[in-house]
């Protein structure tokens, strides 16, 4: 894989599914909330502290963190994707925070001063990037000696058939090639002993506490389901939406049958999750 074309690739993919994240915010939320909940607390923001949260997409989780933090604290809450922060953005002026900064940053390379930050939190960023080690070492120097890292990573496939059959279907039909060993992925931090290596190899502290974190993930009917796939999926949702309309139709055709194990008798969908939260200093 050539990482800086999946740089290129992943800016413009995230540009495009930030009106889909911004009009499903709420049901996100509402099923990732927990994890967002767990973050917060395990990275305990105090009053007037500084904190960054990085991949913020629609910025919920630096929300949170700025209301613990207070009027004398302050959240950089950061994406690379313009258009994701522009969304960050309008869901802070809706609320009426004035304790947040919203900016484009790169985590790769963050312009942004050394031990410049009391904490971090960053959830489902890490293991998209196209180099989570030299990101995970800019945290380290951003952040001052002492501070908590806390971020969620979704767990391994088995752990997350709502991913996992939806890609699998796509991979099965010729439109996506298996993932590459050690390439960026909503996977590629799933296994815990990759999660301890990459902490520990930016000087992070050990032990690191890794916790996991169940969700589930619900949808009314398969229009519903289908939306999700074609309008905040990222990476899927440019597989599927470059495709010939009849190939389009056939492959959804082949979804329906897939998931049909997540059907219930009421005619909605469930499957369940885990992320992996992570804490360290």
């Amino acid at each position: 894989m050539d990482l800086d074309t999946y740089r290129q690739d992943s800016r413009e993919t995230w540009a495009k599914m930030a009106p889909g994240w911004e009009d499903r915010r709420e049901w996100l939320m509402g099923i990732t909330g927990p994890v967002n909940a767990w973050l917060v607390e395990a990275a305990d923001p105090q009053p007037g502290q500084v904190f960054l949260d990085i991949a913020a997409g629609t910025g919920d989780l630096g929300l949170l963190v700025a209301e613990r933090v207070g009027d004398h604290g302050r959240v950089i809450s950061t994406d690379f994707a313009p258009e994701m922060v522009d969304v960050a953005r309008r869901q802070g002026e809706a609320r009426g925070v004035s304790n947040v900064e919203f900016r484009v940053l790169d985590a790769e390379r963050m312009d942004l001063e050394d031990d410049s930050v009391d904490g971090v939190v960053c959830r489902y960023g890490y293991m998209l990037m196209a180099d989570p080690a030299a990101a995970m070492a800019e945290t380290r120097r951003v952040l001052r000696d002492g501070g908590p890292l806390a971020f969620a990573v979704w767990g391994t496939p088995d752990r997350n058939p709502w991913a996992a059959v939806p890609a699998m279907t796509l991979m099965q039909r010729g439109h996506m090639p298996p993932p590459e060993p050690g390439a960026p992925g909503i996977f590629a931090l799933g296994e815990p002993e990759r999660i301890r290596d990459l902490v520990g190899e930016a000087g992070f502290a050990q032990p690191v506490q890794i916790e996991e974190l169940a969700v589930e993930f619900r949808w009314a009917d398969f229009d519903d389901l289908w939306d999700t796939l074609i309008r905040i999926t990222g990476p899927l949702s440019r597989v599927i939406t470059a495709l010939p309309d009849d190939e389009r139709e056939a492959t959804r055709n082949a979804m329906e049958e897939n998931v049909a194990q997540f059907l219930g008798e009421d005619g909605t969908y469930s499957a369940p999750g885990a992320s992996w939260g992570v804490l360290t200093r």
